[in-house]
């Protein structure tokens, strides 16, 4: 089994690299960590950078998580190609532009770009938004899924994240005691279905709802509470059509004999305690 220890980061392509930075600065609160020619990486936490915009096809989009050495990722890398994965090495200056010792790149059974690596680099420098937005991370990714079924059974027999809970068919998994880090819901497309930020306070979620609302950035569901994690959360529109979240409050499960998942309706109640419709088309029928 391969051992994932955290999420590290997501790289997306954008035809309007200025746009995209202003937006991860000015809206979501990041700070820039490095700007090289064709691409710039954004701060969240202690983390050399947790966010990489580059010059490239929207559509080309990848999410990273971090494996405990050099030995981990070679065997994760045997195992993928014994099952049938096409899985590429990170060359020396690939892995130096995004901070790791080293990484490889493959696709997930429903074609979402991935990456494994080791040693990602922590910042001396402390992470300081240009906006008060109060967040503290980088925290989880929703990914796009052909298959729910299929793609639970790669997350949590190939890799080792645990289910925590279900809306519908849809699982929430956790790679360590946060609820979750990886949420898988149906689509008819492939990448990354939403990019989670926690936040200090359900105080800073409503102050980012209405300091967006009213510079006319698209809400597409919230202010409101998952029933599944406890967060209080919000979520929105940036660009190229990517669904950005501001949570606070998740739960953390640090009893595993003891946790058992369950099981929430695929229907707004089973995504807001409060009533919150979403507007987001994966999580609609």
């Amino acid at each position: 089994m391969i051992t994932l220890l955290d999420v590290s980061y997501v790289r997306l392509g954008t035809r309007d690299l200025e746009g995209a930075a202003r937006f991860a600065v000015d809206y979501l609160g990041l700070q820039i960590s490095e700007h090289r020619k064709g691409a710039v990486c954004f701060k969240s936490d202690a983390r050399e950078h947790t966010l990489c915009y580059f010059e490239g096809d929207p559509a080309d989009q990848a999410v990273a998580f971090e494996v405990r050495d050099e030995d981990d990722l070679d065997m994760a890398a045997s195992e993928f190609e014994r099952l049938g994965h096409v899985v590429r090495g990170g060359t020396a200056s690939e892995a130096a532009a995004r901070h790791v010792n080293g990484f490889i790149a493959f696709r997930d059974p429903s074609g979402n770009g991935i990456e494994l690596v080791y040693r990602p680099e922590r910042s001396a420098k402390r992470y300081h938004g240009s906006r008060d937005a109060g967040v503290t991370g980088f925290s989880h990714v929703g990914l796009c899924s052909s298959d729910v079924i299929r793609d639970e059974q790669f997350w949590t027999t190939v890799c080792n994240a645990r289910v925590s809970d279900r809306i519908g068919d849809a699982p929430l998994l956790r790679i360590d005691e946060v609820h979750h880090s990886i949420a898988l819901f149906p689509s008819d497309r492939t990448g990354i279905q939403h990019i989670n930020h926690q936040v200090e306070t359900g105080d800073d979620v409503m102050r980012s709802y209405y300091f967006l609302k009213e510079r006319n950035v698209p809400i597409t569901f919230g202010p409101g509470r998952h029933p599944s994690s406890s967060a209080r959360f919000l979520y929105f529109e940036g660009p190229d059509g990517m669904v950005f979240e501001y949570s606070s409050g998740v739960k953390s499960i640090a009893d595993e004999l003891l946790y058992r998942e369950r099981q929430f309706p695929f229907d707004p109640k089973g995504f807001c305690h409060w009533g919150a419709t979403p507007q987001i088309r994966q999580f609609r029928k």
